[in-house]
């Protein structure tokens, strides 16, 4: 109920996942966002007519993103192009016309951003009826800006108890952690596990009832399921009594550059999002290595996944368990013994480097722990600076030299790439479906 104690309903987008996930079905999502607001409509009215169980997305421009309004603007007077959608240049009547190519097929939209000081996005959402985005004070901070942590801290935080208002009009707003991404790669699964949980526990602590929590595909299958396996955990233990859903993304480093190779990654992403038990895929193009992709490659890309996933078997009960969850756990326990408030032991937690995500550059992080590729594909600790987790040897090797580093930032790419190639030998000439 709200304060006045009507009876408050899921958001359209929670909602549409929430009847998705009990149909059975994998919520598929793009990641596109166009500047020019004709494209941008078209864009959500092509991806809300897929044949798929889609949602919707508008992502925003660089410009946006950094607070730079102002060169969004004269980006749109001189018709210069933009990488998505300046949703605080655009008239509010004007995003709402957008928002119709979507909605009028009853699919809603979530707004994506990449912002560390997100209030003025948060202003348009506001004025345009949006409930459901993304992001979190961690998760937008540190691996993409130069933000202190602690003013992103108090920006989301005001974010969030502004979000929460929508209550009071009757819709629930939902917003998704980014913090199960990070940098997108070569970070072991146990902090990611444990970032997304703490930002929901951070979007509790400031009034949201109605979170998702991220989850990024790596290096190794299984240990992705156990990774998901976690957080379904962790979710229920440290988040009971919210309307939440795990979402996972297809590989976020450096993608394959042919096509039957990217279709191979999308088809294990579209995969392991089942067995993990994800209600949400966001979803990623054969064109990501090259270019930004268009409207029919981002359907076309959402199709192949939503086919791949519905041919396979339901999630898998159990998964081995090689301590993850524990490690996930470990490191909530050490942030949340910081500081009862969860922003300010967040901000302790990097001060101190109980918290330290691997090659980010961010002067907030520590930058002492380091992950690295074992023999078997699996993201292990290489050094854990100071956080509570454990280095394991067993695998071949240990730190990571340059070289190593390289050759790891590519080793998913070249592998699909060359699984691809293998197959196509094989079966002859014809483009692989994953």
């Amino acid at each position: 109920m709200n304060e006045a104690g009507a009876v408050v309903a899921p958001g359209p987008f929670a909602a549409a996942v929430a009847a998705a996930r009990a149909r059975g079905a994998l919520v598929v999502q793009p990641r596109m966002g166009f500047g020019d607001p004709a494209t941008m409509r078209a864009g959500l009215d092509a991806v809300a007519r897929a044949p798929a169980t889609t949602v919707a997305t508008l992502t925003l421009d660089s410009y946006t993103r950094l607070g730079d309004h102002e060169a969004a603007e004269r980006a749109l007077a001189e018709g210069a192009p933009l990488n998505g959608y300046p949703i605080v240049a655009h008239p509010p009547d004007v995003t709402r016309r957008v928002l119709d190519g979507a909605r009028r097929h009853g699919v809603p939209v979530q707004v994506r951003h990449g912002s560390a000081l997100p209030e003025d996005i948060f202003a348009a959402l506001l004025r345009t009826g949006v409930d459901a985005t993304e992001g979190g004070p961690v998760s937008y901070c540190l691996p993409y800006s130069r933000v202190p942590l602690r003013e992103a801290v108090r920006s989301w935080a005001r974010c969030c108890a502004r979000f929460a208002r929508m209550r009071d009009a009757g819709v629930e707003p939902h917003l998704e952690s980014f913090g199960g991404c990070l940098l997108g790669q070569l970070c072991p699964p146990s902090l990611l596990v444990a970032v997304t949980v703490l930002e929901g526990m951070f979007f509790r602590q400031h009034g949201l009832r109605s979170l998702s929590l991220s989850y990024a595909q790596q290096t190794c299958a299984e240990q992705d399921e156990e990774a998901l396996a976690a957080l379904h955990r962790l979710t229920g233990e440290l988040l009971p009594g919210l309307d939440t859903h795990v979402v996972l993304y297809t590989y976020m480093g450096v993608y394959p550059r042919t096509r039957p190779g990217a279709l191979r990654l999308l088809g294990a992403a579209a995969r392991l999002a089942v067995r993990g038990g994800a209600a949400r895929l966001i979803v990623k193009t054969p064109a990501e290595a090259h270019r930004i992709p268009t409207v029919e490659e981002n359907v076309a890309a959402l199709v192949h996944a939503a086919r791949v996933a519905a041919a396979e078997p339901p999630a898998r009960p159990s998964v081995a368990d090689t301590g993850i969850y524990a490690e996930a756990r470990t490191l909530v326990e050490a942030v949340l013994e910081l500081d009862p408030d969860v922003g300010l032991a967040l901000c302790r937690a990097f001060e101190r480097g109980v918290l330290d995500i691997p090659y980010c550059l961010h002067p907030d992080n520590a930058g002492q722990a380091r992950g690295y590729l074992t023999d078997r594909g699996r993201l292990v600790w290489a050094r854990p600076g100071r956080m509570p987790v454990r280095v394991d040897r067993r695998g071949g090797g240990g730190e990571m030299t340059s070289e190593r580093l390289l050759t790891a930032l590519s080793h998913v790419a070249a592998r699909y790439d060359e699984e691809a190639a293998s197959a196509v030998g094989r079966d002859g000439v014809r483009e692989l479906a994953g």
